[in-house]
C-alpha cells in the first residue's frame, strides 16, 4: 500500500499530505522535503490508512529521507540563529515605524529562506522592510501575516485547565468555535471563561459539541414552558448527558423529568 504522511512543514508551517517514499517514517520523526526552492523540513503528524481510492490516486511529493543525526544538528542550528535575526528585525521594524508585533523567525532547512511572522490589525506595507532585510541576510525573505490563534499556537501556554495549549500540542489546524457550541452545553458564557489566551473561544468547545447536540435531540430548551402531567411549568435546566430536565410549576414546585425512560 501507498505511504502517505502528515507532514507540519518546519515548526510553524501548514500540515501537507507527503509520499512517504518507502521509508520508514513514523510520527514524531522530522523530513527532510523538497520545497518551492531548496531543501526544507518537516515533522510526521501522522500516518494516514485506509484512504479513498481517489484519495491515493492524488500525486503527491515525496519525502527526501528521513532526518539524519547531521539533519537534526543542521535544524538546530538554524533555530538558534533565529534569536539573533529577530532582533535585527524589530529593529528594522520600529527604523520603518511599521504597526507589526514581530512574533517569531524561521530558517528553511537549508537555510536559503528566512520567514518572519508578525501580527497586525491592518494590512501592512512592508516592502522596504524586506528590502532591507534581504540586503542584510543575503537571502530569500518572506513575512507573513497570521492571527491571534496561530500567535498563540507558536508561544505556546497554558490553559484554563492547566494542559498545555492545544493549538500548540496536537491540533493540526484551527475549526471554527462558536458561542452556540458553549450554549448548548450549558457553559457559562463569560468570556473570560470560555476563551483561550488568544481572546479567541476555546478550540476544546467543539470537541463534544456534536454529542452534546445529539443528547439534546428531544429535550425542550432552558427557558420553555411546557405541559407536563402535574401542570403547566417552565424549563429551568436541562443535563444533556444524563437527559434529564428540571421543570418548574407555576405554583413554584419543581419536578425533575427523565427523558430516558
Amino acid at each position: 500500500m501507498r505511504g502517505i504522511i502528515e507532514v507540519r512543514i518546519r515548526e510553524s508551517g501548514s500540515v501537507v499530505l507527503y509520499d512517504a517514499n518507502g521509508l520508514a517514517a513514523k510520527a514524531g520523526d522530522y523530513v527532510i522535503i523538497d520545497a518551492e526552492r531548496g531543501q526544507d523540513y518537516g515533522q510526521v503528524i501522522s500516518i494516514l490508512e485506509n484512504l479513498s481510492e481517489e484519495a491515493l490516486k492524488t500525486p503527491l511529493k515525496k519525502i527526501i529521507r528521513v532526518a539524519t543525526r547531521e539533519d537534526i544538528n543542521q535544524i538546530n542550528e538554524n533555530k538558534k540563529r533565529t534569536k539573533d535575526v529577530s532582533q535585527i528585525c524589530l529593529k528594522k521594524i520600529q527604523e520603518h515605524k511599521l504597526d507589526m508585533k514581530l512574533i517569531d523567525a524561521e530558517y528553511s532547512f537549508d537555510g536559503t529562506k528566512l520567514i518572519f511572522y508578525f501580527t497586525s490589525e491592518d494590512r501592512v506595507d512592508f516592502r522596504e522592510l524586506v528590502k532591507d532585510l534581504a540586503h542584510i541576510f543575503k537571502v530569500r525573505i518572506e513575512l507573513k501575516q497570521i492571527g491571534v490563534r496561530d500567535e498563540a499556537k507558536m508561544i505556546g501556554g497554558f490553559g484554563h485547565c492547566g494542559r498545555p495549549l492545544c493549538c500548540a500540542n496536537f491540533l493540526k489546524g484551527f475549526d471554527a468555535v462558536t458561542i452556540r457550541m458553549a450554549k448548548e452545553q450549558n457553559l457559562s458564557l463569560n468570556p473570560a471563561k470560555i476563551s483561550g489566551v488568544c481572546g479567541r473561544l476555546m478550540c476544546c468547545l467543539s470537541y463534544e459539541y456534536e454529542n452534546y447536540k445529539k443528547y439534546l435531540k428531544g429535550l425542550p430548551k432552558e427557558g420553555e414552558k411546557i405541559t407536563i402531567p402535574e401542570g403547566r411549568g417552565k424549563v429551568i435546566s436541562v443535563n444533556a448527558l444524563k437527559r434529564k430536565v428540571r421543570v418548574e410549576l407555576e405554583e413554584g414546585k419543581q419536578i425533575e423529568l427523565d427523558y430516558n425512560k
